[in-house]
């Protein structure tokens, strides 16, 4: 019959794809509820109980016990309901079991369409519920196939996509090869849903620290933030919360056999380990390890820092293409403008001989405002003279007279240059006049024949 071929399909979905009896045995009862209506008339009133344990199925049809029947698929007489039940009573609503071989056999077959319908349904909200909740998380597959660039991936249940821009540079696979990816997002889609990997991101690089190091899964060795550059270079920042384990020993591991097994699995990624810091100036000078840290300036309003660094260190500081301040300043979310000590004293010398030629200002002036972060005369235009005396300590009238002076420095510039400029345009003019005004060799030669 049909309906127990219907039985074993929803016994080897609810086995094969993992979905609830409580979701299958639903969609059963409503796709055999349509069959019915299908063919008794849409207004009957259908219900279907289903024995998972037997896997009978039945099969009511509700009329309700009149003494003149008007309409028969709705109403029952009174003398019939009392051959079906004898307790009945007028008014009340009588279950008729039905034979559901008398469907027949179209009704039947669309009974079971629906239900295939609706049980590949509860599969893709099963497949959803149960990864959309695994975002963020490290998973293992199996490539499956190649979509042009992309690789698509058997997770068991589902189907996964691992994109190309998601993927390490010039790293390979063939179909058969196990692969790793953390799930970056899963999508709700008409035909499934749509589940996307990567092995790009820097969680990806968490993740694999968590699996490798049990410190960190156990809460003693806490992984603060990570960056990347795919397949080249990484740092991630770790502490401890007890005072006798090493963070940075614990991810390094015996023979540094932790971070290599994370290198393998990252195509050869070089890894940094630094050790976190609360002070964001002591965590900047540790991300840009193994260069050497002269000084550091924290502009906190603009959360950047100009770091200063001995000369021969500046090119390890900056590293190869930028490399290294640029993960630098990912890993620890501060702007960095990293300087040499040579380039950083000619700025200043430059900043004290700008401030020292305005009106009123001296040495002792220059400093406390190239120390409060006013290197140039355009700067000292943002300030008020209520700051400018509290920072410099003089009077607010002194302060009102320098700003004063400097604006006026400011516009006789800028109309010197202005002028300088129309003087330029000027001889440019007289040149092309003389151009146009000379007499071309074909003019002399004609003169003179």
């Amino acid at each position: 019959m049909v309906l127990s071929d219907i039985k074993r399909v929803i016994e080897q979905i609810g086995r094969d794809k993992n979905i609830p009896m409580s979701i299958l045995v639903k969609t059963l009862e409503e796709a055999l509820v349509s069959a019915a209506k299908k063919k008794l008339g849409p207004d009957v009133e259908i219900e279907v109980s289903y024995n998972e344990k037997t896997g009978d199925i039945e099969v009511f049809q509700f009329k309700d016990v009149v003494e003149e029947v008007e309409d028969p698929e709705l109403e029952i007489l009174f003398e019939e309901g009392r051959e079906l039940d004898p307790e009945c009573e007028l008014g009340d609503s009588l279950g008729i079991k039905l034979d559901t071989s008398s469907f027949g056999r179209i009704a039947a077959q669309s009974a079971k369409q629906v239900i295939i319908q609706k049980l590949r349904d509860a599969e893709r909200n099963a497949i959803y519920d149960n990864f959309i909740d695994r975002e963020g998380e490290i998973i293992n597959g199996i490539v499956q196939r190649f979509d042009r660039n992309d690789i698509i991936v058997n997770l068991g249940q589902a189907e996964a996509s691992l994109s190309s821009r998601e993927q390490i540079a010039n790293e390979s696979y063939r179909r058969g090869d196990r692969i790793r990816a953390n799930i970056m997002k899963v999508l709700p889609e008409s035909r499934g849903p749509q589940i996307l990997l990567t092995r790009t991101h820097p969680d990806f690089l968490i993740n694999l620290f968590k699996t490798e190091v049990p410190e960190i899964s156990e809460g003693v060795v806490k992984l603060h933030s990570a960056a990347r550059e795919p397949g080249v270079r990484a740092k991630i920042a770790v502490s401890s919360a007890e005072s006798n384990v090493d963070p940075v020993g614990s991810c390094v591991g015996v023979k540094g056999n932790r971070v290599q097994t994370v290198v393998q699995e990252l195509k050869g990624e070089k890894i940094d380990i630094v050790l976190w810091n609360p002070d964001p100036a002591k965590f900047v000078c540790n991300a840009l390890a193994p260069a050497e840290i002269a000084r550091v300036i924290i502009d906190e309003d603009n959360k950047s820092m100009e770091v200063i660094v001995p000369d021969e260190f500046l090119s390890i500081a900056i590293g190869k293409s930028g490399q290294n301040v640029r993960l630098a300043a990912r890993l620890t979310g501060w702007h960095l403008d990293v300087k040499s000590e040579a380039a950083y004293s000619q700025a200043m010398k430059n900043g004290y001989d700008s401030l020292m030629e305005l009106p009123g200002i001296g040495l002792e002036t220059a400093e406390k405002l190239y120390s409060g972060g006013y290197s140039s005369p355009e700067e000292l235009l943002e300030i008020t003279p209520e700051e400018l005396s509290q920072l410099t300590k003089m009077s607010i009238e002194d302060a009102e007279n320098i700003i004063k002076a400097v604006e006026n420095e400011l516009e006789k510039a800028s109309r010197e240059e202005s002028e300088d400029i129309e003087t330029a345009s000027e001889d440019e003019d007289d040149q092309v006049q003389g151009e146009q005004n000379t007499p071309d060799e074909t003019d002399e030669f004609e003169e003179e024949k």
